[in-house]
């Protein structure tokens, strides 16, 4: 049921809602966001210590100061510094992003068979929702794939498809519009599912090593020498000559480099401008173009 008609939904706290998505001793990422500022902090902390009152006062601070805030939806390895494929110790969440068109993929999703019934119902913006499920016993793979697969049936953003993506947390204020949008979560359930109750198809496509930004894995490919910029710009090259769109590409770097760059979506903007320039060089009418179209964009910051 969607949560502008579902009066008696439970609204949780954001301290009611890690702790109820997350045990105690999980390690999450918790990501602090300045757009104005450029400003991006990323805290790997216990999910006990991320909902205890000194946390959330310094999280409320930062919010009222222009930052947004974030949460990791799958814990860490304990001794992870970073939040990357390789950090994620078990999948515990998969989610969908609605955010173009939302209230028709809201209620599409809620007139599907092929999904159980979401755990929460995050309103992140006036008519743009993000769908939370608790899940356990899935492979990354799996998720990934699932991720996709949701996105791909219900129109929702296709950047929002990997393992390591931050959510909103709700109880704080949306700071990318000029008035303050506080986000909710509603609960809807509090089922824990498992692949066998999505009953999406997952075609080949869908696989995170064919349309996802995968961090090659140590010690796996003769590529494993390569710096972190060169697997983006790797990346990108690969991405674009297959056709995706270049702001989607831009969007999946800047995600997987929160945390790690000061302004992550400027980073990701340079990256993809420098590899359509390439690729205009080498190439075909349809590279091209699209080199002229990024380079008459304005980085974002």
């Amino acid at each position: 049921m969607s949560p502008t008609e579902n009066a008696s939904a439970s609204v949780p706290s954001a301290s009611d809602y890690i702790l109820d998505n997350f045990e105690q001793s999980d390690r999450i990422a918790m990501l602090v966001l300045n757009r104005d500022f450029s400003e991006t902090i990323q805290r790997i902390t216990s999910a006990q210590k991320a909902a205890s009152p000194e946390f959330q006062a310094w999280l409320r601070y930062k919010n009222a100061n222009g930052s947004d805030i974030y949460i990791g939806m799958n814990p860490l390895r304990q001794d992870a510094s970073t939040r990357t494929k390789e950090d994620i110790s078990t999948i515990r969440h998969v989610y969908l992003d609605l955010d173009h068109g939302g209230p028709q993929g809201l209620k599409s999703l809620e007139n599907s068979s092929a999904v159980p019934k979401p755990n929460y119902v995050l309103t992140s913006s006036t008519g743009k929702f993000q769908i939370v499920w608790k899940v356990e016993g899935m492979s990354l793979d799996e998720a990934e794939g699932l991720l996709h697969a949701m996105a791909r049936e219900f129109g929702g953003d296709p950047a929002a498809t990997d393992a390591t993506r931050v959510l909103r947390l709700p109880g704080f204020a949306n700071k990318k519009y000029e008035t303050d949008f506080y986000v909710e979560a509603h609960k809807e359930s509090s089922a824990t599912y498992h692949i066998h109750d999505f009953k999406l198809q997952i075609a080949s496509q869908d696989s995170p090593r064919h349309d996802y930004y995968t961090r090659p894995k140590p010690q796996s490919s003769p590529q494993s020498n390569l710096t972190q910029s060169e697997h983006d710009w790797a990346f990108a090259k690969r991405a674009l000559a297959r056709g995706e769109d270049p702001e989607d590409v831009i969007r999946k770097i800047a995600q997987h480099r929160a945390g790690e760059k000061t302004n992550p979506e400027h980073y990701a903007r340079h990256t993809v401008t420098k590899a359509l320039a390439q690729l205009k060089d080498q190439t075909t009418p349809t590279a091209a173009r699209l080199a002229d179209e990024s380079s008459n964009q304005e980085p974002e910051h």
